[in-house]
């Protein structure tokens, strides 16, 4: 099954576009796509995220699961902070890649999202059905590590007189953050019939635009492979390391707070889990001199692949030691 489950996502459009986009660089093709045109890509790539989740949590049951929430804030504020402070002290990263590395750690992947839910399935163990709303929640994850990097941007640069509140703000203001916190707040207050009205537009094309930005990626990633191998042997015990320690987090917070085996496993396989299509476009929009040869190489060459084939069953196995130690 996990082989199988490997193979597809290989010759995934996503992946291949990747791959492609390195391809078009190494051997020096023609091949480019404006600026103007990849802003327009980030934007809509963006919104569209924030709507569909913003319908996710419209639509799910989020009654009487204040444990549950309190774990999922602990998860979306701890994690990135987590990330960016290996990022930037074990690593020795700069500020804005390291923020850029916590905001694809600290956000999610929807691939493996659906993977998880379906090994809880096979082992016996379903999720409930609250934890789709809080997935779309941990999204937020993104907009916490950018902050992080803004605000430690803003202390290196001197502006330690700002006031915290300051820093928020301007984070906020960024383009990507509005774009996905709003669309988060418009897609959960519109309904069903309204949303189904746009849904063509921001469902039906989001993949195709995405194999676009991603292709983009590959191509900006492939120009930056010196960069990656400076810190490629770090990169990678990072990529290989971090999902185990943030996915052990997550499901011992989890199981502390009494939620069911399946439920939890979810939650930490997602924590675990680093974006390798909702954070890149939020990044580009707010830190572009992160090197996505550094963050998107990383996660989507080391951490996604280790995820399918080796962490979600080990997450499994952590959430079944968590359950046996505190008695669940």
């Amino acid at each position: 099954m996990d082989s199988a489950i490997l193979i597809e996502n290989l010759i995934s459009p996503i992946t291949l576009a990747f791959l492609l986009g390195i391809l078009a660089t190494l051997i020096r093709s023609d091949l480019e796509i404006p600026e103007p045109v990849i802003r327009i890509f980030a934007i809509f790539l963006l919104f569209s995220i924030g709507l569909q989740g913003g319908r996710e949590l419209a639509t799910a049951d989020l009654t009487n699961i204040g444990p549950a929430l309190l774990v999922t804030g602990a998860i979306v504020l701890g994690i990135p902070a987590l990330a960016f402070f290996v990022a930037r002290h074990a690593l020795k990263l700069d500020i804005r890649n390291a923020a850029g590395v916590a905001a694809l750690y600290g956000s999610v992947s929807s691939v493996t999202f659906v993977v998880a839910r379906s090994y809880a399935e096979g082992a016996g163990t379903p999720m409930e059905g609250y934890i789709t709303g809080l997935v779309a929640l941990m999204e937020l994850g993104i907009l916490v590590a950018l902050f992080y990097g803004r605000l430690a941007l803003a202390r290196s640069e001197g502006a330690n007189g700002s006031p915290l509140s300051a820093i928020l703000m301007e984070t906020l203001r960024g383009r990507g953050l509005l774009l996905l916190g709003g669309g988060l707040v418009i897609g959960a207050s519109i309904g069903e019939a309204n949303f189904t009205k746009i849904e063509p537009f921001f469902v039906d094309l989001f993949r195709g635009v995405l194999v676009l930005f991603i292709l983009e990626m590959g191509m900006t990633a492939a120009r930056q492979l010196r960069e990656f191998a400076k810190v490629g042997p770090r990169m990678a015990v990072f990529g290989l390391a971090m999902p185990l320690v943030h996915g052990t987090i997550a499901t011992g917070l989890a199981t502390f707070a009494g939620l069911p085996v399946g439920s939890v496993f979810v939650l930490g396989a997602v924590a675990a889990s680093a974006s390798y299509i909702d954070a890149p476009a939020a990044v580009r929009a707010t830190f572009p001199e992160a090197n996505p040869g550094i963050y998107l190489t990383s996660s989507l060459g080391i951490t996604f692949p280790f995820m399918l084939v080796l962490g979600i069953p080990l997450i499994y196995q952590i959430t079944l030691l968590w359950a046996a130690a505190l008695g669940v």
